[in-house]
C-alpha cells in the first residue's frame, strides 16, 4: 500500500493514530472452518463434490456429495448466473459455504459460495472503506510489535490481536465485562495520548515570583482549602520562565474564584496583568472586588465600551470586557486572565489568541469557569490544559429546591409576597420572550401583565435586550421581581436574591439549571429554587433537587446525555467514547493517567 493511499483511507475512517485503527473492532466473524454435522439456520462450510444439477431458467439446484460427512446436501441458487453454471460443473470439487436450512425434512444450503481459502474465522468490519482495504490496513498496522510500541500492556495487546486475528469462536460481541474494562482502558489511553500530543509549550515573557503571603494575610477571612490549592498551583505556574502556564480554574457558582483571580493579579502586579470578562456587569464587579482587597498602591483600571480612553499605560492590573481586544496600544502583560471564555464570540476569541501569542514568548494564561465538570472529564482534559478544581464553598448555601406545577401556584404567590416583605428579591425565568405554539408555557410578554398588575418594581430583560446590563444594575438596587430568560444564568451578583422560579424546567440541561439556581443564596441567605413543570413525573428534576454540588450535578448530567470535551474552556458536543463512561469510569482514567505519566518520564 502506498503512503498516499493509506493517508486517504485513514482520512475516510477519520482516524489519527494506530490505536484509532485498532479500536475499530469487527462487528461479526465469518466462520470458514469445516463443519462435521448439519445445523439448521446456521452458515456452515463443507468439502463437496458436484454429483448432479438441475437448471430451470435462472434457478439452479446442485446435488453435492459431502465426503467428510459421508452425506449429501442440496444446493439451491435463486438467481444462477453464467458464472455459477460454469463453476459448479458435474464432478467438480469445492469448499462450499452458505446458510443451511431444513426443507421438507431435507437439508439444503442456500446460494453457496465456493471458497478459495478456508479453515479460519474472518473478521467483518462496518466501515466507510472496502472490506479488502480494511483487511489490508489491519494486516499492515495491527501487529504485536506496533501495539507494544504504542504503549499497550500484555493484556491489551492480546485482546486487540484476538479480535482482529481470531483463533476460535469464544469471542463475545459485544464484549463481556472483563473485555469491556480492557477496551475502556485502551480507549482512555489512546485519547489521553492524543490530547498530550496536542499540548504546546512556549517560554514565558517573565517568571513571576512575588510572594503571595502578604495578600493572603491581608484578607479579612480565611480562604477554603480548594482556593488555597488553586492559588498554590498558579503560584508554581507563574514562577516558571521556561514554560508559559496555561491553566483553567473551574469552580462552582459562589466558590470564590474571584479571590483566586485577585491572588494571581497580586503575584503579577510588578509586571502587569490583564483580566477580561464577558460583560460590563462582571467587569464592574471584579473591579470593585479588586479595589476592595488588593493593596491601595496598585493601580487598577477598568476598561469597558464607554471608557476606552482611560489611562492604562501605567496600570498594574487592567480589568475590562472584550473592548480590551480593540485597543491598538494595549500594553504588554506578563499574565492574561479570562473569565468565562466560552461566552466570547469566535472573532473575539481569535483576537484573544493574538493577545496571548506575542512573538516567541507568551504571557502566562489563566482561564476561569463557573461551569463545573465531572472529575473524570477534568482528569482527561488536564492532558491538554492544566486544571484546578474548586469544589468547596466559603459558606454553606441554604437553598431549598422543589419541583412545582400549576396546582402549586397559590403557594408560590404567597411565598413571593413573603420574601418581598423581607426585602428579598425574586427572579422568574421564562423559556422564551414571545408566545410560541411549539412551547406549552407562557412567554415573558404573556406573563408580565400579571406580575406588573399584582406587584411593584417588576423589571424585564432577555438575551437580545440592548439595555439588559443597565436593567440588571437597576434591579439589583431597587427591584423586587425580575422576569428574564436564561440571560441571568451567568452575570450580576444579587445578594438579596432569595427565590428563583424556572418555568419549563424540564426543557433545560441540568448544568443550566444549576447555574440558574446558583444566582440565589450567594451570601448564605436562606433561598428557594422552584422548578415549574407541566410534567407530573420527572425523575431527572427530582434527582437534581437532591444534589447541591455542581460537580455532582455535572456527573448526573452525563448519565442523561453524551459526554463532551472541555477544550479551551468550552464544552464541545460530539466527543463520544464507544466504551468509556465518564460518569462511572474514574478509576480506569486515573490508572491510565499514571501509566502515561510513567511512559513520558521513562522517555525523557
Amino acid at each position: 500500500m502506498q503512503e498516499a493511499e493509506v493517508k486517504l483511507l485513514f482520512n475516510k475512517l477519520k482516524i489519527r493514530t494506530l490505536l484509532d485503527l485498532a479500536l475499530i473492532l469487527p462487528t461479526s466473524y465469518e466462520d470458514t472452518r469445516l463443519s462435521f454435522n448439519f445445523e439448521d439456520e446456521k452458515i456452515q462450510t463443507f468439502e463437496a463434490i458436484v454429483l448432479d444439477r438441475d437448471i430451470r431458467g435462472s434457478k439452479m439446484r446442485v446435488y453435492f456429495e459431502l465426503p467428510t460427512l459421508k452425506s449429501k446436501i442440496l444446493g439451491f441458487f435463486f438467481k444462477a448466473t453464467p458464472y455459477h453454471k460454469r463453476l459448479f460443473s458435474i464432478g467438480s470439487h469445492h469448499i462450499i459455504h452458505g446458510k443451511v436450512t431444513i426443507f421438507n425434512g431435507l437439508f439444503q444450503i442456500l446460494q453457496p459460495r465456493s471458497l478459495k481459502s478456508y479453515g479460519k474465522l474472518i473478521p467483518k468490519y462496518k466501515t466507510s472503506i472496502k472490506t479488502s482495504e480494511m483487511e489490508a490496513l489491519i494486516s499492515i498496522y495491527i501487529t504485536e510489535q506496533n501495539l507494544y510500541s504504542e504503549g499497550l500492556n500484555n493484556q491489551e495487546v492480546n485482546l486487540i490481536l484476538t479480535y482482529h486475528y481470531p483463533k476460535d469462536d469464544t469471542l463475545v460481541l459485544p464484549p463481556d465485562t472483563k473485555e469491556l474494562k480492557i477496551l475502556k482502558s485502551i480507549e482512555a489511553f489512546n485519547h489521553l495520548k492524543k490530547l498530550r500530543s496536542k499540548r504546546k509549550t512556549f517560554p514565558a515573557i517573565k517568571a513571576l515570583k512575588k510572594p503571595i503571603e502578604p495578600f493572603l494575610n491581608s484578607l479579612p477571612f480565611e480562604l477554603t482549602n480548594d482556593q488555597k490549592l488553586a492559588i498554590e498551583d498558579i503560584r508554581k505556574d507563574l514562577a516558571r520562565s521556561d514554560r508559559a502556564c496555561r491553566r483553567m480554574v473551574i469552580g462552582d457558582v459562589g466558590s470564590g474564584k474571584t479571590m483566586v483571580i485577585l491572588a494571581s493579579a497580586f503575584i503579577a502586579s510588578r509586571n502587569r496583568s490583564i483580566l477580561m470578562a464577558p460583560t460590563s456587569i462582571l467587569a464592574h464587579q471584579l473591579y470593585d472586588e479588586a479595589c476592595k482587597y488588593l493593596p491601595k498602591e496598585l493601580k487598577i483600571v477598568l476598561i469597558i465600551q464607554g471608557n476606552k480612553d482611560r489611562d492604562y499605560t501605567q496600570a498594574d492590573f487592567i480589568i475590562g470586557t472584550h473592548a480590551l481586544l480593540y485597543i491598538d496600544d494595549l500594553p504588554r502583560a506578563s499574565l492574561v486572565m479570562v473569565d468565562e471564555q466560552h461566552r466570547f464570540g469566535t472573532s473575539q476569541r481569535a483576537k484573544l489568541k493574538e493577545l496571548i501569542s506575542q512573538e516567541d514568548k507568551r504571557p502566562h494564561y489563566l482561564q476561569f469557569s463557573a461551569t463545573p465538570i465531572p472529575r473524570t472529564q477534568a482528569m482527561i482534559e488536564s492532558e491538554l490544559i492544566d486544571i484546578s478544581l474548586i469544589t468547596q464553598m466559603p459558606f454553606k448555601k441554604m437553598i431549598h429546591s422543589k419541583t412545582i406545577s400549576k396546582s402549586d401556584f397559590s403557594m408560590l404567590i404567597n411565598h413571593i409576597k413573603s420574601e418581598i416583605k423581607k426585602e428579598h428579591q425574586v427572579v422568574i425565568v421564562y423559556p422564551l420572550v414571545e408566545e410560541s405554539s411549539e412551547i406549552p408555557y407562557q412567554s415573558i410578554e404573556e406573563a408580565k401583565g400579571f406580575w406588573e398588575k399584582n406587584f411593584n418594581d417588576v423589571y424585564v430583560t432577555y438575551g437580545k435586550d440592548k439595555n439588559k446590563e443597565q436593567i440588571l444594575f437597576e434591579f439589583r438596587e431597587k427591584g423586587k421581581i425580575l422576569l428574564a430568560t436564561t440571560v441571568i444564568e451567568v452575570g450580576i451578583s444579587l445578594p438579596r436574591l432569595s427565590t428563583i422560579v424556572i418555568v419549563g424546567a424540564e426543557r433545560l440541561g441540568l448544568a443550566t439549571l444549576h447555574q440558574l439556581r446558583g444566582r440565589v443564596g450567594r451570601n448564605g441567605l436562606e433561598s428557594w429554587c422552584f422548578l415549574y413543570s407541566n410534567k407530573r413525573d420527572n425523575g431527572r428534576l427530582e434527582k437534581f433537587c437532591k444534589i447541591q454540588s455542581g460537580f455532582d450535578i455535572a456527573r448526573l448530567d452525563l448519565e442523561y446525555r453524551d459526554s463532551g470535551d472541555i477544550l479551551d474552556g468550552t464544552t464541545q458536543s460530539g466527543q463520544k467514547f464507544k466504551w468509556l463512561d465518564l460518569a462511572k469510569d474514574e478509576d480506569i482514567i486515573k490508572a491510565v493517567k499514571v501509566r502515561i505519566e510513567k511512559l513520558n518520564l521513562s522517555s525523557k
